[in-house]
């Protein structure tokens, strides 16, 4: 596996802990419906998120939470529309963004962005 693609892994299982950590309770990890992914999807205070994972060995290129593009989140909000039209019981919603900047020590800094949204 690339090592992009372990990064990604990884930094998926820190985002769940991170989350947990946090009081969430994780409902489902990389949920898929056509060509369409959400990271994580949980839930805290009566409230489902839909999380979008970022991580980065580096601050080289920037901030991981950069790379949430427009289309990015259109394809989490698509794939987020299917996931509520199978679970209709979910009234309050919101999308998030976890950044996680790895760092050399092996430790991880973790910025949690909440309630985005695209225009």
């Amino acid at each position: 596996m690339a090592l992009h693609n372990l990064l990604g892994k990884e930094g998926e299982l820190l985002a769940t802990r991170y989350l947990r950590d946090k009081g969430y309770e994780v409902l489902y990890n990389n949920w898929r419906f056509s060509r369409f992914e959400i990271d994580i999807i949980a839930t805290k205070n009566n409230r489902l998120h839909f999380t979008e994972v970022k991580s980065r060995s580096s601050k080289k290129h920037g901030f991981p939470e950069e790379k949430v593009t427009k289309q990015k989140f259109q394809f989490l909000a698509a794939a987020a529309d299917e996931f509520l039209y199978r679970n209709p019981q979910y009234k309050h919603i919101q999308f998030d963004i976890l950044s996680i900047n790895k760092l050399p020590d092996g430790t991880a800094e973790y910025f949690l962005i909440e309630d985005i949204y695209f225009s």
